[in-house]
This record gives C-alpha cells, sequence and structure tokens, in this order.
C-alpha cells in the first residue's frame, strides 16, 4: 500500500475521549473510528490486524478438529425461550421486533442457536463428537461501554461450541481446546495465562480464563513465573490420545495461576518465592464445559448405543478476536506508539522514502515495494523525515525500511527494529530477506 493513498488517517494528539492506551493509539494510528456509544468502525489498517489475529484463531481450531460455520447475528427469540433464558439474560440483550411482530434479538452469545442446528442435523451418537465455531460479531447493549473496543456493545468473537457422548469425551475436547488456545495466543506473539475460573451453578472445575498480562487489566493475578516459559508450540501432544491430552493438561494446571477472585494464599505460598509474580490482566478468552445444561433443556438427544435418548455433553470456548488487538496493544507499546508482534501487524514493515524525486532513493524504494506490495506500507508522501517517522513508530511496524541519498548512492538501507530500536545498515537483497523472514 502506498501511503500516499491510502485511508490512513493518523492523529498527533491524543483524544480527548480515550482513556486508556489502546484506545489512544487505535484512534491516532488510524484503526478505528466511533460511530455511536460503544460501536466503531474498523478502517483499512486495523481490519488488518482483526484479519490477521482472526486467521491464527482459524487455524488452530482447524488444527484441533473445530468446523466453522457461520451463524446470523439476529436470532428468534423462540430459540431463547426454549432453553428459559430470554427472560432471564437481562438489559444487555437487545431485543427487536420485526415487522410481522415476531420477537428478535442481536446475538450476544450462540449457545441456544448452534444446539437447535445441531439437533436438526445430528441423529446418532456414532456422529459424534462434533465441534463447530464461527468468528463473527455479536452484540450487548453494555450500559456504560468505554475503553474503545475494550468495552464496546459491538465486538468479534469466536466462539466455538462441542456436542461429546458422555463427561469423558467432553474432558477430552475440553483439554484439546486448551493447548489450541496455549498455541493460539503463542503465535499472537502474547502470553495469555490460563486461570481456573467459577463454574457457577454448573459445578465442577472445567472453566478457565486466559488473561493477557497489562497494567490496565481489570483483573489482579498471580502465577507462578514457570508458566511465561512453557513453549506451547513445541509441546509434543498427541490430541487423538486421552492419554496424552491428560499428560499435557495434568502437567499445565500443575502451576498455580489464579485471579484474585479465586485466588488461594496457602496454595500460592507453596509457589516458590523467585517465582511467585502479581500484576493484573485482561481477559481475552474462557472455555467452559457446562455439560447438558442446553441439550436438555431444549430437548435436543441422539440415539444411544442402546437406542435410548441420549443428550450429548457441551462445552463453549469463547476468544475476543476484536478485544485481543487492544490487549495486545496494552501489553505492546511505548511512548511513540503501538510494538506490534510480527504476526499479526498490518503491514511486514514501512518503507520510509526519506527525498522523494531522488532517482537511486526512489528506485531502492521501488525495488522494495515490488516484493511484497500487499504486505508493505510505502510512505511516499511529501512529507518531513520527523513526520514519517513519527507515524512509523506510532503504527508499530515490525521493520522500518529507511532510504536516504547517502545509503542509496551504496545500494544500502537502514533497517530500524521497532521492538529494540536496533538499526543495521543493509544491502537491499539483505534487507529484502529480512522481510520475507517475518510471519514464516
Amino acid at each position: 500500500m502506498r501511503l500516499s493513498r491510502s485511508f490512513l488517517p493518523t492523529l498527533k494528539e491524543n483524544p480527548a475521549e480515550a482513556q486508556i492506551t489502546s484506545h489512544r493509539l487505535m484512534l491516532r494510528a488510524g484503526m478505528i473510528r466511533q460511530t455511536a456509544a460503544g460501536i466503531y468502525a474498523w478502517l483499512p489498517v486495523g481490519l488488518r490486524v482483526l484479519r490477521n489475529i482472526a486467521n491464527i484463531v482459524r487455524h488452530e481450531q482447524d488444527a484441533v478438529g473445530a468446523q466453522e460455520l457461520l451463524m446470523p447475528t439476529m436470532q428468534s427469540a423462540d430459540l431463547w425461550k426454549r432453553s428459559g433464558r430470554y427472560d432471564a439474560y437481562g438489559p444487555e440483550m437487545l431485543r427487536i421486533r420485526d415487522r410481522h411482530e415476531r420477537d428478535m434479538l442481536f446475538g450476544p452469545t450462540n449457545e441456544e442457536m448452534i444446539t437447535d442446528l445441531f439437533g436438526q442435523a445430528v441423529k446418532s451418537y456414532k456422529e459424534l463428537p462434533q465441534v463447530l465455531y464461527q468468528i463473527q460479531w455479536k452484540f450487548r447493549d453494555e450500559v456504560r461501554p468505554r475503553f474503545g473496543v475494550m468495552r464496546g456493545r459491538e465486538f468479534y468473537m469466536k466462539d466455538a461450541y462441542s456436542f461429546d457422548l458422555d463427561h469423558d469425551s467432553a474432558v477430552d475436547t475440553y483439554r484439546r481446546m486448551m493447548l489450541a488456545y496455549l498455541r493460539t495466543f503463542q503465535r499472537l506473539g502474547v502470553r495469555a495465562i490460563p486461570m481456573r475460573a467459577d463454574t457457577g451453578p454448573i459445578g465442577g472445575e472445567l472453566s478457565h480464563e486466559f488473561l493477557i498480562l497489562a497494567p490496565t487489566g481489570e483483573s489482579g493475578v498471580f502465577f507462578d513465573s514457570a508458566l511465561e516459559d512453557q513453549d506451547w508450540l513445541g509441546e509434543n501432544v498427541d490430541v487423538t490420545s486421552r492419554d496424552s491430552l491428560e499428560k499435557f493438561f495434568t502437567g499445565m494446571t500443575a502451576f498455580y495461576a489464579a485471579t484474585d477472585e479465586m485466588h488461594d494464599a496457602d496454595a500460592w505460598a507453596k509457589v516458590p518465592a523467585e517465582r511467585q509474580r502479581e500484576g493484573r490482566g485482561i481477559e481475552v478468552g474462557h472455555i467452559f464445559n457446562f455439560g447438558r445444561k442446553y441439550t436438555e433443556s431444549m430437548d435436543i438427544a441422539v440415539s444411544g448405543p442402546d437406542g435410548a435418548p441420549l443428550y450429548p455433553e457441551m462445552g463453549s470456548y469463547g476468544i475476543g478476536v476484536s478485544r485481543l488487538v487492544a490487549a495486545i496493544i496494552e501489553a505492546s507499546h511505548d511512548d511513540n506508539g503501538i510494538i506490534w508482534p510480527a504476526s499479526v501487524a498490518p503491514f511486514r514493515a514501512v518503507i520510509i522514502n526519506l527525498k522523494n524525486g531522488d532517482a537511486q532513493c526512489d528506485a531502492i524504494c521501488e525495488k522494495l515495494y515490488a516484493a511484497a506490495p500487499d504486505d508493505l506500507l510505502y510512505d511516499d508522501r511529501a512529507e518531513r523525515a520527523g513526520a514519517k517517522f513519527a507515524d512509523a513508530d506510532l503504527l508499530g511496524h515490525p521493520l522500518q525500511l529507511i532510504v536516504g541519498p547517502r545509503g542509496a548512492k551504496d545500494g544500502k538501507v537502514e533497517v530500524k527494529d521497532r521492538r529494540t530500536g536496533e538499526r543495521t545498515e543493509e544491502t537491499v537483497d539483505a534487507a529484502l530477506a529480512l522481510i520475507a523472514k517475518i510471519r514464516t
């Protein structure tokens, strides 16, 4: 993308309405613009980040056998009345009546709809297990939306739902999802600590929240620092083996991790002092096994091995994709702007032409840009160098490829690493090789 032709409305000053870092930087970097309270338009740069995150989430869901579908945002109230949640959900649900006087709603979640879809298609226990997911917009009418996309009314979310024959099979699915989540967050370039969550009236221990560490987090967290050192991508787990999944899960849950609501002082005291970490975290994911709550309340059964009706065990698995954009910024920024992990950055690098019109500078910039025009931002504006550098730091590209007359005479490019600030001088071919390594 050539910056001179792009729709990228950056701001020099901090917007007065933005209270937290991610909201300020997303507005200043031209990623989003508010259209109503708690509702945002995603501009081209923001949308690129949103899609990069969604694609990583999608890949890891597929890797554990989940199947993607897409459910509508509008739902019939009749589904929720079958489960008993329509009247109980509260004012966060946006209720609508269509021209035929039928009660509808803008979906805040999809347990009812997915259970109904499952019941229409699956009739025998032999067709289990099934894990279905979508990445879709949702709406919850927050009374006081704030903090930009961190707590907006409309949000983009991955929600998956599992259907299993019995509790043991549901546990296997839960553990697969746990592994998928840990690998997802590692690929996103952040450490999301899994913490046991309250299961409410359903009971049991199969409920975990995933929190990204950030000073602005809404929850206090306590965890064993050994969790930060685990390489989940390198973990050799056979997702088709119950024993392998149990070994992984037992090892992972052996490390202490809890929010302030679930904190156990006695268990915490057993963690070696040098590994005790305290801080704050932003919730970006939640996995939960809720048994037969929806299959029974909506009377969705399959034929069991003995021919009798069998109500499948269910679980739900959510990741806040749009919330992750803000959470990553909260965890990865400096005074100059965003510092994107390479895997989710909107562009691999920015090319900064310090002297537009200089034949050598233009030629080198064009050669660099031609290598990956869909994934590089070329700052070809007739702007002063300081403005170009400021926008490059604000937008947080992993690399800055700086082309000036002095280096261009020798065919050299100055390469700045956004995260470390390190600068090196490279040949054009060496700079292209560095670009190629990003996201590989």
